[in-house]
């Protein structure tokens, strides 16, 4: 064997590693996800709501991941009973959201008050987990993708201009709450609830 074919086989050889490496995985295995167990206990979020036996039918069949411990969530279901839930539409690039989120678990830790539910979107879980634990709220949520739409959005229908917060009825009856828009108080979200139960 000469020099050149040498030189010519482990260029070949080379080549294929090379091909292997870059070439998609075909056993049907995906390369594993981002590890958020650290950001998920970090955040010491609230565990998600669970069904109650019926459903909210706006929502039926609407699922998202769990912010708390990436479990499914079916909203339909999960959203159900015999109290409202106060459903908040949120992302980290929002500003007031932020000031918001710390509002709504003051809320949420009233005697009386609405069952209080987050909806991460438009931004990678693992910021809103890293948000959350920043500003020490930990409300139940669930995350409906990084990208422009999800599930959750289309059901609700969800304005570009966040955040955006929904009252679900005991009757299943689902409503945007429109005044206020933004809430600047804790009193304005108790105002709110009241006005539509």
């Amino acid at each position: 064997m000469t020099t050149a074919t040498k030189w010519a086989l482990a260029v070949g050889v080379l080549a294929l590693a090379v091909l292997v490496a870059v070439l998609p995985r075909t056993d049907g295995a995906e390369p594993p996800g981002e590890d958020l167990g650290p950001a998920r206990a970090a955040a010491a979020l609230q565990p998600c709501p669970s069904g109650a036996g019926s459903r909210v039918e706006q929502l039926a069949g609407v699922e998202a991941g769990c912010l708390a411990d990436g479990s499914t969530v079916d909203l339909g279901s999960a959203l159900a009973g015999d109290r409202p839930t106060l459903v908040n539409v949120w992302a980290t690039w929002c500003e007031p959201c932020r000031e918001e989120l710390p509002l709504l678990d003051a809320y949420a830790a009233e005697p009386g008050a609405a069952r209080v539910l987050t909806v991460q979107v438009e931004s990678k879980e693992a910021d809103g987990l890293a948000l959350l634990a920043e500003l020490g709220v930990d409300l139940p949520g669930v995350f409906d993708g990084e990208g422009a739409s999800g599930p959750v959005r289309e059901a609700l229908s969800v304005p570009r201009a966040l955040p955006a917060s929904y009252l679900v009825s005991p009757d299943g009856s689902v409503r945007m709450i429109r005044d206020p828009r933004l809430f600047t108080s804790v009193e304005q979200i108790r105002d709110a609830v009241e006005a539509g139960r």
